[in-house]
């Protein structure tokens, strides 16, 4: 979609999913391969899993971190990193923005990936069977960073033909245009071919693909395009999610960030990682998320950087308000999600390998440690009036233990996409714009119950009242914080310039309406022939 597009000369890593108990196997090929391979059953998968890679350049990585926690309600700006501007909202968010530029060239390329293979596969002779899982898979794939492209940059180019060679014309398709030809049918063909298990952990299925079309709609049921059913279709979507495969809540919040159960339950789709592959090299885009939520616990007394507590690169910081937002006397999400206590790991006079050496109480329970109890303590105690942009809590979700070494960047995390307790949450949402706030209710009082400490069940639950938009994205914060949807959730209810400017002081000040798009990538305007217009308020 760029004026110059380079075929057969640029390789990537082509996964190819094995079974769930095997790790990835991985093969480097030209990213549109030569006609005739992709005309051959082999050559035909080996295309299908390339465009699985596209995934893995975002999800994960600090660019979806970035472009999804930064410049929202419930995360500001550590000290380090950047890119800071996300946060800020300044000048420097512009169409020269290096994630801008590559979140699109990455979602187009894996757009053009899907293309090719669809293109390629229509004289191919395999099992049809197969073969229209496959297609279906791509389908998905190609719905998906459509998806992710108009809710980032609105009105974009839409093409369902390989692009090969030079292309120097591009024009802005409208959204509702985009939706109408790729996302919806690519969707509906998905939920049609797709099975609803696949013995390949990380392909798609159908109740990904459910999922998917549910958020699509939903997203589309808050716009002046909406159709008149689009919230009704996105309940029952997701209503086929939650009863119909098998999946779970898991017991406790907790469970979900053992790194030993990454495969479990509640998982309806990630993106997966191979321990092998990562640690040894092979793979250099494993997840990414354990660097980026982290205080400096590491120069503190008693503590040096160890693997188990993670390399903090002090990116993103809760805002107060999101450490507002549990109430822990009830709510286990707070506890189960953040670091609370560091253990001494570098020994000093007054503290021994494996004493408390810092503590955190955490929100509501900073008033019982006020400074003449610290004061009794041999250990470090930081309360919210010490928090600073190097120490502050640090979101647990993404540590991984298992790195060979303490400086490791890459994880074997797999980044989940989807999962039921969200499926939960954005049916609520779509029942509440049906005005069905006792379903709603019902919707949050399962997450809610799970949520509970024990014994604590029935005091998490909500009445009907108690529903509104923003109490929804309250219960979504709670839940899905650090996971990479609070921008786009934000975007999608029309909340995002309320929000930040109640609740984030870093972008308060600079944050406009047209923020809800980012800009149009400066090498698409300046590599396209005809005239590619900018977003509203960006500077060509």
């Amino acid at each position: 979609m760029k004026r110059k597009i380079y075929r057969g000369c640029i390789l990537i890593q082509v996964l190819l999913l094995a079974s769930c108990n095997k790790f990835l196997e991985e093969d480097l090929v030209t990213y549109v391969s030569a006609d005739s391979y992709y005309k051959t059953e082999k050559g035909f998968q080996d295309a299908v899993n390339a465009t699985y890679a596209s995934l893995k350049t975002f999800y994960g990585q600090e660019a979806g971190f970035t472009m999804t926690t930064f410049g929202t309600d419930i995360f500001t700006n550590g000290s380090d990193g950047g890119f800071k501007y996300y946060n800020f909202y300044d000048v420097s968010l512009n169409a020269s923005d290096a994630y801008v530029r590559d979140a699109w060239r990455e979602w187009y390329k894996g757009i053009n990936q899907a293309n090719a293979v669809i293109g390629r596969s229509q004289e191919l002779e395999m099992d049809e069977t197969l073969k229209g899982i496959r297609l279906a898979e791509v389908r998905f794939l190609r719905a998906l960073f459509y998806f992710n492209i108009v809710t980032t940059y609105g009105d974009a180019h839409l093409t369902l033909e390989e692009s090969e060679g030079v292309e120097i014309e591009a024009t802005r398709t409208p959204v509702t245009e985009i939706y109408r030809q790729a996302i919806v049918p690519d969707l509906e063909f998905a939920i049609e071919a797709l099975p609803d298990t696949q013995s390949d952990y990380g392909r798609i299925t159908k109740p990904a693909a459910q999922f998917l079309l549910g958020k699509a709609l939903l997203t589309r049921s808050y716009t002046s395009y909406a159709e008149a059913d689009d919230a009704a279709r996105s309940e029952s979507l997701f209503t086929h999610v939650i009863e119909d495969y098998g999946f779970r809540l898991l017991d406790r919040y907790g469970d979900l960030w053992d790194i030993s159960n990454k495969q479990n339950d509640e998982i309806i789709l990630a993106v997966i990682n191979s321990k092998t592959q990562v640690d040894d090299g092979t793979d250099e885009l494993g997840h990414r998320g354990h660097l980026f939520f982290l205080m400096e616990y590491d120069i503190l007394p008693g503590m040096a950087r160890d693997v188990k507590n993670g390399r903090p690169w002090k990116r993103f910081k809760p805002t107060d308000f999101l450490l507002s937002l549990w109430d822990r006397e009830k709510d286990t999400r707070y506890d189960e999600g953040f670091t609370q206590v560091w253990y001494t790991n570098n020994p000093t006079e007054n503290l021994q390998a494996g004493d408390t050496a810092v503590y955190m109480p955490g929100p509501g329970k900073d008033e019982l440690w006020p400074q003449s109890r610290q004061e009794t303590k041999p250990y470090m105690v930081i309360t919210k009036e010490e928090y600073t942009e190097r120490l502050f809590p640090s979101v647990l979700k993404w540590l991984d233990p298992t790195r060979p070494d303490q400086q490791r960047e890459p994880s074997q995390r797999d980044h989940i996409l989807m999962r039921l307790a969200d499926a939960y949450l954005l049916r609520a949402e779509a029942r509440l714009l049906q005005n069905n706030t006792p379903g709603a209710a019902d919707d949050l009082n399962e997450i809610r119950r799970r949520a509970a400490w024990p014994g604590m069940e029935a005091d998490m639950e909500i009445e009907a009242s108690d529903i509104t938009l923003d109490f929804i994205l309250d219960e979504r914060a709670r839940e899905l914080y650090g996971e990479g949807y609070r921008w786009w959730d934000l975007v999608r209810t029309g909340k995002l310039i309320e929000r930040v400017r109640l609740h984030n002081p870093g972008g308060a000040p600079n944050i406009k309406d047209y923020h809800t798009l980012r800009p149009i990538p400066l090498d698409q305007i300046d590599r396209t022939i005809n005239e590619y217009p900018q977003n509203p308020g960006y500077p060509d």
